[in-house]
């Protein structure tokens, strides 16, 4: 117990850390609202798909594909969506509705889940497999659920709504990196060192730029406005859907490397890419932020709670 404790908390606490970074330079005036608006912007544009591409393009799915562990990982996320979907109904406040469902589901998959099974297992295959069966699911979802209930299309017609929708799809940055990095895998295009190097560059900045803009963003008096939905998302992300397909994984006879991979997708923080999307589509950002500082928090303990579990219990 101690162990899974300690390694949790390495790879978590580095990431809460530069949050509260980002935090004590707006509070000391380094970062101001307009510095941080345009951090948000590059990181969204430029920085994050540049991460995203690389990640992708560099991993032979071909080789190591598993058809039955990638449509468990899409078809969990397509129920999780819905599930969080429908307790957000519950919320009076449309203007809410969005980030609480992205917060709820969406998880770091990417950043914390390498971190998480190169400490057990020294292998990152199945988060890769994990991350092709949910990550372009959970930025597809994201760009329409934030798209659909941004405050800005707020009274607008279906019409309108519809076409602002398939623009924010087709455009988002995200998005296209991620095929991108797909069509460049499975063609098995060769990476030019300078190439790799240049975009190793801009991905090295993305998680750092985006956890301090978030810290940059996080307000506490604004988060108490909004404390029932963020302990909603809390509860969701680390509990709720570890309780409901952890099971099903063992069922289904996932194991060691896969099933840590799905626990990774289930139970791990909020993504700091959420809070980026958000803002960049309109919402306000608070539930984001207030929920990817949280939930990174929390998981140190609440992972290795699992981790535990899984352990004591012979799956891993």
């Amino acid at each position: 117990m101690k162990e899974n404790i300690v390694f949790s908390l390495n790879a978590t606490m580095p990431i809460f850390l530069m949050m509260v970074v980002g935090y004590f330079l707006k509070r000391i005036k380094w970062l101001d609202e307009k510095s941080n608006s345009v951090i948000n912007k590059l990181v969204f544009k430029v920085f994050l798909p540049a991460l995203l591409f690389l990640d992708l393009a560099k991993q032979d799915f071909v080789a190591l594909w598993d058809g039955s562990f990638v449509s468990f990982c899409a078809i969990t996320t397509v129920v999780s969506i819905g599930i969080a979907f429908a307790i957000s109904l519950i919320d009076k406040d449309k203007a809410d509705r969005g980030e609480f469902i992205q917060a709820s589901y969406r998880s770091a998959a990417a950043t914390l889940g390498i971190a998480f099974m190169t400490n057990i297992y020294d292998n990152v295959a199945m988060v890769a497999l994990m991350i092709v069966g949910s990550v372009p699911i959970y930025n597809i979802a994201a760009v329409l659920i934030l798209s659909v209930l941004s405050p800005e299309n707020s009274g607008k017609s279906g019409k309108e709504l519809v076409k602002n929708t398939l623009k924010s799809l087709v455009t988002n940055p995200i998005i296209l990196s991620i095929l991108a990095g797909l069509l460049w895998s499975v063609c098995k295009l060769p990476l030019p060192f300078i190439m790799e190097k240049s975009i190793t560059y801009l991905g090295n900045v993305a998680s750092p730029l985006a956890l301090i803009a978030l810290g940059a963003s996080f307000e506490f008096a604004a988060a108490k406005e909004k404390l029932k939905p963020i302990l909603m998302v809390i509860f969701n992300k680390l509990f709720l859907f570890c309780i409901l397909f952890l099971p099903l994984a063992v069922r289904f006879g996932f194991r060691d490397e896969k099933l840590v991979a799905a626990l990774i997708m289930l139970g791990s923080g909020t993504t700091s890419s959420s809070f980026i999307m958000a803002k960049n589509m309109g919402h306000k950002g608070v539930i984001s932020s207030s929920s990817v500082m949280l939930t990174t928090l929390f998981m140190s303990f609440t992972m290795a709670l699992w981790l535990f579990i899984l352990r004591t219990l012979g799956y891993i």
